[in-house]
């Protein structure tokens, strides 16, 4: 399956308005990719209507979708927190609402947080920004995702915002995440090198798209098989 599973949708702030759901899965569909995730900042309310939208009779068979989200960790390292269709999203997002520090959103300042319905109809803002960072560290975060039957992804690793690398330095290999994100495989060899110890089972190549055309093309692959062994070494990592 052709993939892309960093898309931030108009709920984020950092994301253009013409992010709606519709639009980023008939753009997905457009450009052939098999596979996406929705994964806005520290929220899973853009969740809700995905279900109703691939079940439409243009992407019906054609697109599927993992439930995503983008975590902020106090160190300001981000991961992406992946889970299966069928999850319950609610308990998850509480646990974000009870850790995302709070601050108030300047939609003038960061650009605006919308909510769509399966309509691509606003139906709420975000009022609390979203950029924010979450009161726990790294490894709180990737424990929490595993508690919630997820697999965690360190996302654009070697960025120079945002990247675990530039924080630590370094991947800690006592680090339990499932699989690592890069820009392209330049950078995972790049990667490689500075951290030959990795654990790179598992790497992804995403767009990180904040707008339509920055989806990616249908260039990186993923099967049915290796997405299943790779939420079993997730659900193996979750505590009793």
């Amino acid at each position: 399956m052709y993939y892309d599973l960093h898309i931030h949708s108009a709920l984020s702030p950092c994301s253009d308005d013409t992010m709606t759901i519709h639009n980023i899965f008939n753009m997905a569909y457009i450009k052939g990719l098999q596979l996406i995730a929705i994964t806005d900042h520290n929220s899973l309310k853009q969740q809700t209507y995905l279900e109703q939208i691939v079940q439409n009779k243009i992407l019906k068979g054609h697109i599927d979708f993992l439930h995503g989200v983008e975590l902020q960790s106090q160190e300001e390292i981000h991961v992406l927190a992946y889970f299966q269709r069928g999850t319950p999203l609610k308990p998850i997002q509480q646990w974000i609402d009870q850790h995302l520090i709070q601050v108030p959103h300047q939609p003038d300042y960061y650009g605006n947080q919308y909510i769509f319905n399966a309509m691509d109809e606003i139906i709420a803002e975000e009022n609390h920004l979203l950029l924010s960072s979450l009161d726990l560290n790294i490894y709180q975060v990737i424990e929490a995702i595993h508690q919630f039957q997820g697999v965690a992804v360190l996302a654009h690793v070697l960025a120079k915002r945002y990247g675990i690398y530039e924080i630590y330095h370094d991947i800690p290999s006592d680090l339990s995440y499932d699989a690592l994100e890069v820009t392209c495989p330049k950078e995972y060899r790049d990667l490689k090198k500075k951290c030959p110890h990795i654990d790179d089972e598992f790497i992804f190549i995403n767009s990180d798209a904040h707008q339509l055309e920055d989806i990616s093309e249908p260039f990186y692959e993923i099967d049915e098989e290796q997405l299943q062994r790779l939420w079993r070494k997730a659900l193996c990592r979750k505590s009793p």
